[in-house]
């Protein structure tokens, strides 16, 4: 489970999240909307311990982020868009042991693990070849085996299908639901509506560092009377 408790990020000249809050369960997916710049990534980087919560809290399966941050991060899986940040001279396996080891895994558990990915994502004929020639979605599916190595209770996924085709999109989309099956605590975040309401229980929407509505998909339709989650989502944001 992830309890968000009030959490605010504050800069020298700005602050860029403002009293947040919000939980996700086990076993469920909620997905963080706003627009560019409302403060989805750094929400995410304080969840995940990369940036310092200036003030309130949050817990990742009973671990503070803050007091505990070593204890948090064993519980969390993290898999960004973009550059999916590999090290191009390694083995696929190479890559996702180094981060087995970072996660404070031994050599026969991160054995284990990398074995079960790999039969799981389709990875066997190239586990044992250097990533750099690697197809953009053979590399997503390193990436995501990299990101689930330790088994982490809680996964928070920053727009994971940036840049990506229908096909590799189709991998990221498939692992978050498995995320939910095997009972991991999901965020999120998001641009595509259809892929929010493809995956998503719940929403928490953003705009400039403040929560301006949560709740189910369904929920904010009746809602705001309006059957497109899209339209929803920008009456909220131009009534801001």
């Amino acid at each position: 489970m992830i309890e968000v408790k009030g959490i605010t990020k504050k800069f020298k000249k700005t602050t860029a999240v403002d009293n947040i809050s919000f939980n996700v369960n086990n076993g469920e997916i909620v997905g963080l909307l706003g627009e560019n710049g409302a403060g989805k990534t750094t929400t995410l980087r304080m969840l995940a311990t990369m940036l310092k919560i200036s003030d309130g809290k949050a817990i990742v399966n009973g671990h503070d982020v803050s007091k505990d941050p070593n204890k948090a991060r064993g519980e969390i899986g993290i898999l960004f868009g973009g550059d999916v940040g590999l090290y191009d001279r390694l083995t696929a396996k190479e890559n996702i042991m180094y981060f087995a080891k970072l996660n404070g895994m031994s050599d026969e558990e991160a054995k284990k693990s990398i074995q079960d990915l790999s039969n799981r994502l389709e990875m066997n004929e190239y586990i044992d070849k250097r990533v750099g020639k690697f197809s953009r979605g053979m590399k997503q599916k390193v990436s995501i085996a990299r990101s689930i190595v330790h088994n982490p209770s809680a996964v928070l996924f920053d727009e994971p299908t940036t840049g990506l085709d229908v096909s590799a999109a189709r991998i990221v989309q498939d692992f978050i639901l498995e995320c939910k099956r095997e009972n991991k605590a999901v965020v999120f975040s998001s641009h595509s509506m259809t892929e929010v309401e493809k995956l998503c229980d719940r929403v928490v929407i953003i705009h400039k560092g403040k929560l301006i509505e949560e709740g189910t998909i369904e929920s904010l339709k009746e809602k705001y009377n309006n059957s497109d989650l899209e339209e929803v989502f920008v009456k909220l944001i131009d009534r801001e």
